[in-house]
């Protein structure tokens, strides 16, 4: 797994500051007040600092921008960052401000930051370490990152412990932007099932079912998906206990296709590649189980993973087979590229079964129709309570994460019925990502608060965001351990 930014917090000492290399990120607000950091740094860059406040490129800055001072003179150091930044300024700007730093930085070289003034400078931290990513491990040339942070502050153990917990969220935010930048090859169904076993060493209890398992289940539908594999098919559950004993768990669900093509239904060759992000809901749900237990998070918490290859082959689902499902309805696949859906009906039905959550997520890279809908700054939201889904609006608006609710209906279930089964795993070429929320909400159970998450245009970007570069972005992680964090922990 890709290793965070290593951050080393120290008491303020501003004598070294002369001696220090790398480079130095020094804050101020918009009316140009320098605290005693940014007054020495300008003093020893005989007033470089002072007549950047000064100047009139000052005032057009916003808040989270950089300046960098090249080369200082009186100075060791390579670069003089100077951030215009509100002493309180906290959430996304406080983060932008650490992201901004992040890509001034360039993953090497050493950074320190003098946040004395900042009342929240545990999210300028989080913001950079969340920006500080490369995917790196199939390059041979030397890694693009390797320099440390060190952070100076007047109380740096309380800082320090006021990062911790978002640290945990980063890690989280890493771990699932390492699998789902993953190539398929690497991230076999199997090695996938492995990784998530191995995090048992961080407290969490992990069970593997194999296909002999998922059939004694009933998991046909999942199991129908990755019979064209060679590769097995596999459902990982994560249970996190850090809640009361007894207390029923909020369970996460997420669609692992490690790779797909589409099986027979067979997608055009261009863009393909980027398949090996069709996992990226099950990576959300492993990158919050990892944030929640190196958090110590007091609640109880379990995430399953349905983990298939979507394949074409001789033993491939055809387009009209039709399949039972795990609750025992039948359903006529008439597009195997619709298979997300067939994945998440049987791992869904057996959280309710098995684990009698008190509400469940689900999250997938369901559909290219909700990219169609809201492009790559939100997420499709889809719920059946109101209240359930507003707790998860507000946390995901808390964490500067794009999400929007969708509608259901009546007349969008409708599309899906069928003339020879219980229903058709698509509804036709309109509101794709409607009526595959309405084909999961038929295995809900009724007094189950329930979400649907569709990341299909949030899970890995073409264009860098806020706090991630180019790839996998985390997206979900943030925000679903913020809505565990503010709903459903305990004193």
């Amino acid at each position: 797994m890709s290793t965070l930014t290593p951050v080393t917090f120290v008491l303020t000492d501003l004598d070294t500051l002369a001696a220090r290399t790398g480079r130095i990120a020094v804050f101020i607000d918009a009316q140009g007040k320098l605290d005693p950091g940014a007054r020495r740094v300008n003093r020893l860059t005989k007033g470089a600092v002072a007549r950047l406040v000064e100047s009139a490129r000052w005032g057009e800055l916003k808040d989270g921008n950089v300046v960098s001072l090249a080369y200082p003179a009186g100075m060791a150091a390579d670069a003089v960052d100077v951030v215009r930044l509100e002493r309180n300024a906290k959430g996304m700007a406080a983060r932008k401000a650490g992201a901004a730093l992040a890509k001034a930085r360039g993953g090497k070289a050493d950074m320190l930051l003098l946040c004395a003034p900042l009342r929240h400078a545990q999210e300028v931290v989080f913001g950079l370490v969340m920006r500080d990513y490369a995917f790196e491990p199939h390059k041979s040339a030397a890694s693009t990152r390797g320099g440390a942070l060190t952070v100076m502050q007047t109380k740096p153990e309380e800082l320090e412990a006021a990062c911790a917990p978002l640290m945990a969220v980063a890690e989280g935010a890493h771990l699932c932007r390492d699998l789902t930048n993953e190539p398929a090859n690497v991230l076999t169904t199997t090695a996938y099932a492995e990784r998530l076993k191995e995090m048992e060493s961080i407290g969490l209890k992990v069970e593997v079912l194999d296909e002999d398992a998922l059939a004694k289940l009933g998991m046909r539908t999942l199991l129908s998906v990755g019979q064209g594999s060679v590769s097995p098919s596999y459902v990982v559950a994560m249970q996190w206990n850090g809640g009361k004993k007894g207390d029923a768990p909020l369970a996460l669900v997420g669609k692992g296709v490690v790779f797909d093509t589409g099986g027979i239904s067979l997608k055009p060759g261009a863009g393909m590649g980027d398949m090996t992000m069709d996992m990226g809901g099950s990576a959300v749900v492993a990158g919050v189980m990892r944030t929640l237990a190196l958090r110590g998070a007091r609640a109880n918490v379990v995430g399953l993973v349905g983990i298939v290859e979507n394949m074409p082959s001789g033993n491939a689902s055809r387009p009209g087979d039709v399949v039972t499902t795990m609750k025992g309805d039948t359903v006529e696949n008439l597009n195997t590229d619709a298979e997300g859906r067939l994945v998440l009906c049987d791992v869904m039905w057996y959280a309710q079964d098995h684990y009698k959550p008190a509400a469940m997520i689900d999250l997938a890279t369901l559909t290219g129709a909700i990219i169609t809908s809201l492009g790559h700054e939100n997420a499709g939201v889809f719920s059946n309570d109101t209240s359930f889904c507003n707790d998860f609006l507000k946390a995901a608006e808390a964490e500067g994460e794009g999400a929007w609710r969708m509608p259901l209906g009546q007349a969008y279930d409708d599309l899906l019925k069928s003339r020879i089964a219980d229903m058709k795993n698509i509804g036709g070429p309109a509101a794709g990502s409607i009526t595959a929320a309405q084909f999961l909400q038929r295995f809900v159970k009724e007094d189950c608060p329930w979400i649907h998450l569709d990341i299909a245009g949030v899970a890995s970007v073409k264009s860098a965001t806020a706090l991630a570069p180019v790839g996998a972005t985390g997206w979900g992680v943030a925000s679903l351990n913020r809505l565990i964090a503010d709903n459903y922990e305990t004193e």
